[in-house]
């Protein structure tokens, strides 16, 4: 057919830049264009000649380059309002705690391969617990998986317990056996 009406129209797909990494970030995006929104109305209530952006996030700023968006246009502004609402409500959001904070090189590490291996828009909330020593601690709505030292610990109780055993065993017959070739311990108090 030479024309197609929009419904006909194939939808863009719309992907996430590393960095957007959690609900708050999406949030935080969907605020940004709604203020956008705002400032262009106004522009246009005021009949200026000149259709200027407010400054943007650097969130905001990847996420318009990787979509190939002018958040000038109001169609791009609107499609892409409607995929981070979309994503929002409908993402998959994982939990991992770590013992300490993660880097942010770390984190891209993450959703990248998150990205790549489990959903194209999975979001992630961090979380911190001590407690677990080393490794993480990860949750989705219907999974739970303990990668943690501590973890790792309780398993291997009885094997540790064991070892310790056997080694204060060791420690207390190598405490208790003469040395060789030691001197003869000299009593005090004797008088000559």
């Amino acid at each position: 057919m030479a024309h197609e009406t929009a419904a006909e129209t194939p939808q863009k797909t719309f992907g996430l830049p590393v960095l957007v990494a959690s609900p708050v970030d999406v949030g935080r995006l969907i605020r940004e264009l709604e203020v956008i929104d705002g400032a262009l109305l106004q522009v246009k209530l005021q009949k200026d000649s000149q259709d200027r952006l407010p400054k943007t996030s650097h969130l905001m700023d990847q996420t318009a380059q990787l979509n190939k968006l002018d958040l000038s246009n109001d169609h791009d502004r609107k499609q892409l309002q409607e995929f981070l609402v979309l994503v929002k409500q409908k993402a998959p959001i994982l939990h991992i705690s770590f013992s300490a904070d993660p880097t942010t090189a770390f984190i891209e590490k993450i959703m990248a391969w998150l990205r790549r291996e489990i959903h194209p828009s999975v979001l992630l909330t961090i979380g911190l617990q001590p407690n677990i020593g080393a490794g993480c601690v990860v949750r989705s709505t219907n999974k739970y998986f303990d990668f943690s030292l501590r973890k790792d610990f309780e398993t291997k109780r009885d094997l540790l317990l064991g070892t310790l055993g056997a080694a204060e065993v060791t420690a207390a017959r190598t405490a208790s056996a003469p040395v060789a070739n030691a001197p003869a311990p000299v009593a005090q108090g004797a008088a000559t």
